[in-house]
């Protein structure tokens, strides 16, 4: 929703690019495929945000996200480690780009399932981002590897759920007892969000 001055006209000349468009476009349509609930969420969340605050723009309007982040390389690695601020129960959308063999390199490890996933050139990936720890393998030398991640902050929904208000003003106007009571059942709402295998096949 918001951009560094200095990046924003190279960023807004990336986001007309028509190939990052129909990238968007596709994993928005898995997001609602395959987690229609939770995409709801998403979605209505930030239409309220925009309601709420019409001077705010998302950086594609086809996106349930309210951010992304675009590493240009030329060798992306990142070491383990989670993504605390996203919501909790929410996903994270992870694009590999770039010119490299996925045998040998750029592999995405989920160090809480003990897997390591091949990850090719123009694939994504969505994950928990907050909750399991990942990282990724180096490729080889000579090698490009790029990446684009889509997601919204944990703060996002916490800010549009409190009516706009931050929580220093939400414990004053209804004590921290309650907040605190309304946050323990907001983990099994996020849970009841995803989808069973038997649901997507009806």
């Amino acid at each position: 929703l918001r951009v560094d001055p200095k990046n924003q006209v190279p960023i807004e000349e990336l986001l007309k690019e028509p190939s990052l468009r129909r990238l968007v476009g596709f994993t928005t349509n898995a997001f609602n495929l395959y987690a229609p609930r939770l995409y709801k969420y998403y979605r209505t969340t930030l239409e309220s945000l925009l309601q709420w605050k019409p001077t705010l723009r998302p950086y594609l309007p086809n996106s349930p996200f309210s951010a992304c982040t675009f590493n240009f390389g030329p060798n992306v690695q990142t070491f383990i480690h989670t993504d605390p601020k996203n919501l909790l129960w929410g996903w994270c959308v992870v694009t590999a780009l770039g010119r490299f063999n996925p045998k040998h390199g750029g592999h995405l490890i989920l160090w809480d399932l003990n897997l390591v996933v091949e990850f090719p050139p123009v694939s994504t990936l969505f994950i928990p981002s907050a909750v399991i720890r990942h990282s990724n393998v180096l490729v080889a030398a000579g090698e490009q590897r790029l990446s684009y991640t889509q997601y919204t902050a944990g703060g996002v929904f916490r800010w549009v759920k409190y009516r706009y208000k931050s929580v220093g003003e939400v414990v004053r106007s209804i004590g921290e007892l309650e907040v605190r009571r309304l946050n323990a059942s907001r983990w099994k709402a996020g849970i009841e969000m995803f989808s069973k295998l038997g649901e997507l096949s009806e």
